[in-house]
């Protein structure tokens, strides 16, 4: 395209112009072909160019514009209003869904559950980790799955839960507060364990229809799921509840919001999880729920709670600036199947001669005291011993926390202390609970741990006055237990120690993670000191109970507590030494059906034996 120049009037050069002062510049150049320029008039019209016409195939037939518009305005569709109704609203969970068969309508197919972790972990974490063992729980329907893990930086625990999208999210928001207007529960329910389960059934059927109304055409697993999600996150602790129904867990311990919430796994001790409380005020939020379900308080002026749980597990909290790290819950789990005298043969904790001459001296009411360091297994051990007491004689149990879980054919009554109102008022300690018991003809008096001098005095004055005791105490051998007895803050005179029959020490593998029988021994007098004789002990290199010595008391006492002799104490044992390889060899050892043989024997031993003898456990178990 020619460029166009101006002149000094500013109007645009013509071609003619430009041709001429080109000459102008060039005139003496002979070699210049250049025409003449002619004056041009340029007023005139400028002439046409008669160009060639071109001829072009027209491939499609020409619309005039208006009509052309017109047509797209006619075949533009028009725009309609689209309401989201409830009903109309797919499953909002995204969850991957598989139908069951390719001919089955899409609505009726059943959610494949895609489990999605809560702390969403990096692909690399997984890619540089080992999966060591995998495994479901199931709390009220919720379905959650667990991964143990293992990398350079250690064993890890990996809670994973079903993936809920933001839609789900803000229609569970509306069903709690629909649930909160629909659903009235009193304080007195709260705070009652019969009536948990009856709470958590009406908030399901309430859930249920709201959630029917809204979605009637959801999948029922999907269903299930959400109401499981509601029940946890409105009557108990949210995602915590999975940690707290897994059975291999037996510690849950929250630091504070900025590190991991750690447990304490059966099989792999200690472990970091990565489940991670985002806010401080999430964990007081807990504290306080766990708080006014005992009915108690915890806040600035009481920072500190020793409480437990609905489903009896026992509860630590320690707010901040107390804790300088953050808010502490610690949960110490309570076994919902307990172990007994046949889980702790099958794991070597004890043997068949020991647990045989445990069981005759609590049938026969002699006082036995377990010892042992922190969390090697000494309530454990008191309780998978307390089932071999005979179902006739009356029970009482003292205790902070409720920990004991006995047979349902026990006539056992569980005492429990209590900590005073902000106001200093309603205290119940364990020595009102000791002094009390008393009071209320007990065969059997059962102490959940010997702390404090009065209670030690009050505990060896039943033993004094007929009553069969059974307490733990921390030490580490049979020696420091008389040790820790007689000296400050218990100080009970050494002559009294010949009250109690038998201490069984428990003992820890800190290393191995694994609790043993280190000593059954008994206390006797030597130059009115206490002193202990070991009768087994725990040999770590052939790793079984072994015979240390003979008893020096413990055969006289029973004697003189039943009038048998050594020959038929011992046929008495070699009976029950025979009941238990019977009860061990056939995998009898929940605590129900361990209890169901005790009752049988005591209400009629020769049946017992025949039974055993025939090999018919189907009759043992009726």
């Amino acid at each position: 395209m020619a460029k166009k120049s101006k002149n000094s009037k500013g109007r645009t050069k013509t071609a003619q112009e430009m041709i001429a002062e080109k000459s102008f510049f060039n005139k003496g150049n002979t070699k210049s072909k250049l025409p003449p320029v002619k004056n041009i008039d340029h007023t005139s019209p400028k002439p046409k160019i008669n160009k060639p016409e071109i001829k072009r195939k027209k491939k499609f037939p020409s619309i005039p514009k208006q009509k052309f518009h017109e047509k797209i305005k006619k075949e533009k569709p028009k725009k309609e209003k689209i309401e989201v109704k409830p009903e109309k609203v797919k499953e909002e969970i995204k969850i991957k869904e598989t139908p069951k068969d390719s001919k089955e309508k899409k609505e009726n197919t059943i959610p494949e559950v895609r489990f999605n972790d809560i702390a969403r972990m990096p692909k690399k974490t997984l890619k540089n980790s080992k999966l060591i063992e995998k495994y479901k729980i199931t709390i009220d329907n919720a379905t959650s799955q667990v991964q143990i893990r293992k990398s350079a930086l250690g064993t890890q625990y990996n809670l994973f839960i079903p993936e809920i999208d933001i839609a789900t999210t803000a229609l569970l928001n509306d069903l709690r507060e629909e649930l909160i207007t629909a659903t009235t529960i009193s304080m007195k329910e709260l705070t009652d364990p019969n009536a948990y389960k009856v709470i958590k059934k009406r908030f399901a059927d309430d859930a249920r229809r709201l959630l029917k109304e809204k979605l009637p055409r959801i999948a029922p697993n999907t269903e299930n799921f959400l109401i499981g999600k509601l029940i946890l996150d409105m009557v108990g602790l949210g995602n915590i509840e999975f940690l707290i129904g897994d059975p291999t867990l037996e510690e849950i311990v929250i630091v504070s919001s900025k590190e991991p919430i750690r447990v304490y796994s059966k099989k792999y001790g200690w472990l970091n999880t990565n489940i991670i409380i985002p806010k401080e005020e999430d964990i007081i939020n807990y504290a306080n729920i766990i708080a006014r379900r005992v009915g108690r308080q915890i806040n600035i002026l009481n920072p500190l709670l020793d409480a437990h749980l609905i489903t009896g597990d026992r509860v630590n909290a320690v707010l901040y600036p107390v804790n300088t790290k953050g808010n502490t819950i610690t949960i110490r789990k309570f076994a919902r199947d307990p172990f007994t005298i046949i889980d702790m043969i099958t794991n070597k904790t004890c043997d068949f001669d020991m647990s045989a001459l445990l069981w005759i001296a609590i049938e026969y009411e002699m006082n036995v005291l377990i010892s042992g360091g922190t969390a090697s297994g000494k309530t454990s051990f008191l309780n998978a011993c307390l089932p071999f007491i005979p179902p006739n004689q009356r029970i009482l149990s003292i205790e902070d926390t409720r920990e004991l879980m006995l047979p349902e054919f026990l006539y056992w009554s569980p005492l429990v202390t209590r900590t005073p109102n902000p106001e200093g008022k309603g205290e119940v300690s364990m020595l009102h609970l000791l002094i009390n018991s008393l009071r209320m003809r007990p065969d059997r008096i059962i102490l959940g741990e010997m702390r404090k001098h009065e209670e030690a005095m009050v505990l060896f004055e039943a033993m004094h006055t007929g009553h069969s005791v059974y307490a733990t105490v921390h030490a580490d051998s049979a020696t420091e237990t008389i040790s820790r007895l007689t000296n400050p803050p218990i100080s009970v005179p050494h002559n009294l120690l010949r009250s109690v029959n038998l201490n069984v020490v428990m003992y820890r593998d800190r290393r191995k993670g694994i609790r043993k029988v280190l000593q059954l021994a008994e206390f006797e007098a030597e130059k009115d000191r206490a002193k202990s004789n070991i009768i087994y002990r725990w040999s770590p290199e052939e790793d079984r109970i072994v015979k240390h010595s003979e008893s020096a008391r413990f055969y006289e006492d029973l004697s003189r507590h039943t009038g048998m002799s050594n020959a038929e104490i011992k046929r008495n044992l070699d009976e029950k030494k025979k009941i238990l390889q019977y009860l061990a060899k056939n995998h009898i050892r929940s605590i129900q059906d361990f209890g169901k043989v005790m009752n049988l024997y005591y209400k009629n031993r020769e049946t017992l034996i025949k039974y055993i003898n025939k090999n018919n456990k189907k009759a043992i178990l009726a």
